[in-house]
């Protein structure tokens, strides 16, 4: 035998070996017992083994079900998370694809009890973001409660900066007919006209589907009375801008503290100021709501989360009744008597950094609230007394209205 012939004779036997071992390996790992989360195979754990070994193993990659789902929109959104005592949601990150550039990965603590994540500003990014979350496998969110925490303009009709407000009602305000101020009918006090009518205060006979969203009503109470345990923050920059809303008595409310408040939030990508949207908008809420919603918050992104979170409901992939709309105030969404619109968008606005802070102080509570009151209370589901969902009642329609995800799971 030649001396190539005979090395490529004992290489090939020892391929065979190699192969022959680590078929025993695992072989070893084949029953569900040597393949349960807590044995190894050659000190190797389950979730770290090829994904066609787990297969063959019967046991797949456990998936992230988080019991909280804090949603931030921007950057010092997320942030007000980020480094606080009471969890760390920086411990586990997750790249999420579709996710928007800036922010690609979902964040959660070690055990993913509680996770976090970041939209991107106004409503096509905050869209596909959360489309993007309940595409994504690694996560089961079937139980889960969302906490959609951001800031907003208020108006200091129902509240004040630094205020924290819970809704039940997000509004799709811009969603109508919009004249140029300077050419609006002269029958009309707004350029803003519902779609397919010809005046302000017409229900309009043109719907998206998207216009308003109902959340659960108990769980929004449950939620601001784990709210108000909060001591929130203000600073003497916020009591002075406040008090120039002091001479007018129906701004009574934008001159005092900062509060926990329940009133309902106007969603639209432009960022508005005056009193005359103010009002038009105060006025579309009240129409749109068939007189039940009173707006005072104003953002851009909650009717895109919300209308995302309604299509998972639609199919099984998260339960509707689980939503939570806070908002903490951040400026005033019209001027003080004797200032001008301009003046109250481009000018200081002291209650930013409150409101940063009163996001986290509130919404903490909310949170531990829930995760405290788990076996109690949340793990089966807070029963709705109100109709949720869309102006369609999409939900009622398919039969899956509310809790129908967790049904689906305890069944």
């Amino acid at each position: 035998m030649s001396r190539g012939l005979l090395l490529s004779t004992l290489a090939i036997q020892l391929l065979a070996l190699i192969v022959s071992s680590a078929c025993s390996s695992q072989s070893a790992c084949s029953s569900q017992s040597a393949c349960s989360s807590q044995s190894t195979c050659d000190g190797i754990s389950p979730t770290e083994l090829e994904p066609s070994i787990l297969s063959r193993c019967g046991n797949e990659p456990e998936k992230i079900k988080p019991k909280v789902f804090i949603i931030s929109l921007y950057s010092s959104e997320g942030e007000a998370w980020y480094g606080i005592p009471e969890f760390d949601v920086l411990a586990r990150n997750v790249t999420v694809p579709g996710f928007f550039p800036l922010f690609p990965d979902a964040h959660c603590t070690s055990d993913g009890t509680v996770c976090q994540l970041t939209t991107g500003e106004a409503e096509i990014n905050a869209a596909l973001t959360i489309n993007s979350l309940l595409h994504f496998p690694d996560f089961d969110l079937t139980t889960t409660y969302f906490l959609i925490a951001g800031v907003a303009g208020v108006n200091p009709k129902l509240a004040t900066i630094g205020s924290v407000t819970y809704a039940r009602f997000a509004v799709q305000v811009a969603l109508q007919y919009e004249f140029d101020a300077r050419e609006k009918p002269g029958y009309s006090p707004t350029g803003y006209i519902p779609q397919g009518c010809k005046v302000p205060w017409q229900y309009p006979s043109e719907l998206y589907g998207t216009e308003v969203y109902e959340v659960n009503d108990a769980l929004r109470k449950l939620a601001v009375t784990f709210a108000s345990k909060a001591s929130l923050d203000d600073s003497g920059a916020s009591q002075e801008r406040r008090s120039h809303y002091a001479i007018t008595t129906t701004y009574a409310a934008g001159a005092a503290p900062p509060s926990i408040v329940e009133c309902d939030t106007a969603t639209s990508d432009n960022f508005w100021s005056g009193n005359l949207l103010g009002e038009a908008f105060e006025n579309t809420t009240v129409l749109f709501t068939h007189g039940a919603g009173v707006y005072c918050t104003s953002q851009q992104e909650d009717n895109a989360v919300l209308a995302a979170l309604l299509r998972g409901a639609l199919r099984g992939a998260v339960d509707f009744a689980r939503i939570i709309i806070q908002r903490a105030a951040s400026d005033f969404d019209r001027p003080p008597e004797g200032e001008s619109a301009p003046e109250n968008l481009f000018g200081p606005s002291p209650g930013y950094p409150v409101s940063l802070e009163n996001t986290y102080r509130a919404g903490v509570k909310v949170i531990k609230g829930i995760l405290n009151g788990w076996e109690q209370t949340f793990k089966l589901g807070v029963p709705a007394p109100n109709p949720i969902g869309d102006v369609f009642r999409s939900l009622d329609k398919t039969s899956v209205r509310l809790g129908s995800a967790t049904q689906a799971v305890l069944e």
